[in-house]
């Protein structure tokens, strides 16, 4: 139960901590679809499930000794934040029929691909669910208690993305904030790039 009790907490506040995957879904909700954003949400669970699936394997204790592979990992994760702030930050349509082309030319399992590799390539994520199974976990925990934590972790992150994806493309909310959709690209551009340089930097000097 105690074990129980850890997962649950920690879990909650670093779903609710803002990043990346945060960015991600409010981006795509807004400017695309709240199909977009709800598929870039169990995109991230997807991601959540891989970091989880190589951690039970084994493989997050080798990444973990592993000083090289981790920095690798994480420098690569960093550039993909990069890669996607800039192609934000190059977006240039801000009228709402172009936004609805984008919609509708843009699929849905894009949206899923990039909620994916976002969250797959977050060094905070793939810390975080390393650092819960190897330092909470007993030794003695049983592998079907420890898949059925995992399970309550990526719940955890699909429904509060999938919340956000919802509030954020509420038709009311959308409106408003459509006539900004340039505006919204630069910032979310812009708050990508800045977490991508500050894991490069913090991956380099580690």
């Amino acid at each position: 139960m105690t074990e129980l009790l850890v997962v649950i907490t920690i879990t909650f506040l670093a779903v609710l901590s803002p990043g990346p995957d945060f960015a991600m879904v409010t981006r795509n909700s807004l400017v695309l679809s709240r199909r977009h954003g709800v598929f870039t949400a169990l995109g991230i669970g997807l991601g959540v499930m891989l970091h989880i699936g190589y951690t039970l394997f084994g493989v997050g204790l080798l990444v973990r000794e592993s000083l090289f592979l981790f920095g690798v990992l994480k420098i690569a994760g960093a550039l993909y934040l990069v890669y996607l702030g800039i192609g934000m930050l190059r977006s240039r349509g801000d009228e709402a029929g172009e936004v609805a082309v984008d919609g509708r030319r843009i699929s849905a399992w894009v949206a899923l691909r990039s909620g994916f590799l976002t969250n797959a390539l977050n060094p905070k994520t793939m810390i975080f669910v390393v650092s819960l199974f190897m330092q909470v976990m007993q030794p003695g925990t049983v592998l079907a208690v420890q898949i059925g934590y995992g399970a309550i972790i990526v719940l955890a992150h699909v429904l509060w993305f999938v919340a956000v994806a919802l509030f954020f493309s509420a038709p009311g909310i959308r409106a408003r904030l459509m006539a900004y959709k340039r505006r919204i690209d630069q910032v979310f551009g812009v708050l990508l790039v800045g977490f991508g340089v500050l894991l490069s930097a913090l991956s380099l000097r580690s």
